[in-house]
């Protein structure tokens, strides 16, 4: 892998991994148009340590003071959505991951990131009082959770679906987006704590995975590996202060036409053209 490339991956991850678009599903569509193999397992593992640091350090007023009072409402039904979301991920990896291993289905899942976009913005505008953090309560916590275990899927947008759960239960903007990008904190670190453990089991018994374990970490790597995991990092900051911005004060329709369109083409290409699959 060069560097240009791992700037580039490391570049589609930082973007789509808070944008509601689905960053598993960029990564594949990308793979599969360019021609590039799937990233090593070690720098996959980089690109998630950037994003978590990115995430952290946007949102280290509401990471400290969860940190100084662990207690707390928030603190409860993050750990409620985390749990929900592993329970969630636990019986049903297996089977989506299958299902969306070939790309086969990866046109469909942006359409129901669309769809779930499109439906969480209809009901957070009709005519009735928004809820604050005050008033959320465990089934927002649940739903939320549960939504995000679903978005292990390619293709499904983890901040995409967290958001469109907790916008439809009328919960006020600010902290819906602040409740999905905080929760993608122990969602990213889980993450990493499987691929870590993983590495672990390639490095040190490599006939668990003979074909993984043959250059885990190749000579000559380091600088792709920097690049891509800085540019996951800075990039990853800067998306996830725009979406901030952006969910506070419009609407999210315009993620829901771009996804549309992209399962659209997706779909088509699948079926009529074959220029990608």
């Amino acid at each position: 892998m060069s560097v240009l490339q791992a700037v580039f991956l490391g570049l589609i991850q930082g973007i789509t991994e808070f944008l509601p678009v689905s960053s598993s599903g960029h990564l594949v569509l990308v793979q599969k148009i360019m021609g590039i193999s799937g990233p090593s397992l070690f720098f996959d593992t980089l690109l998630h340590c950037g994003t978590l640091l990115s995430v952290i350090v946007a949102l280290r007023a509401d990471v400290w003071n969860l940190l100084r009072r662990p207690f707390q409402r928030m603190m409860i039904f993050l750990v409620i959505a985390t749990a929900v979301t592993v329970a969630v991920v636990i019986f049903f990896k297996d089977r989506i991951e299958e299902a969306f291993e070939s790309g086969q289905w990866l046109g469909q899942a942006f359409l129901v990131t669309s769809l779930a976009l499109f439906i969480s913005e209809y009901l957070s505008r009709r005519p009735t009082s928004f809820r604050n953090d005050a008033e959320m309560d465990w089934f927002d916590a649940v739903l939320v959770g549960f939504l995000q275990g679903i978005a292990v899927a390619p293709g499904i947008s983890r901040s995409g679906l967290t958001l469109s759960g907790a916008l439809s239960r009328k919960l006020n903007r600010d902290i819906a987006v602040r409740f999905s990008f905080l929760l993608a904190i122990p969602a990213i670190l889980g993450a990493l704590i499987l691929q870590l453990h993983e590495l672990y089991k390639i490095s040190h018994y490599p006939s668990v995975n003979p074909a993984a374990s043959e250059g885990l970490i190749a000579a000559g790597m380091a600088a792709p590996f920097i690049a891509g995991t800085l540019t996951a990092a800075l990039v990853g900051f800067v998306a996830v202060v725009i979406m901030l911005r952006i969910v506070r004060k419009h609407s999210l329709a315009g993620f829901g036409i771009y996804t549309a369109l992209l399962g659209l083409l997706i779909i088509l290409d699948q079926n009529v053209f074959h220029f990608v699959f």
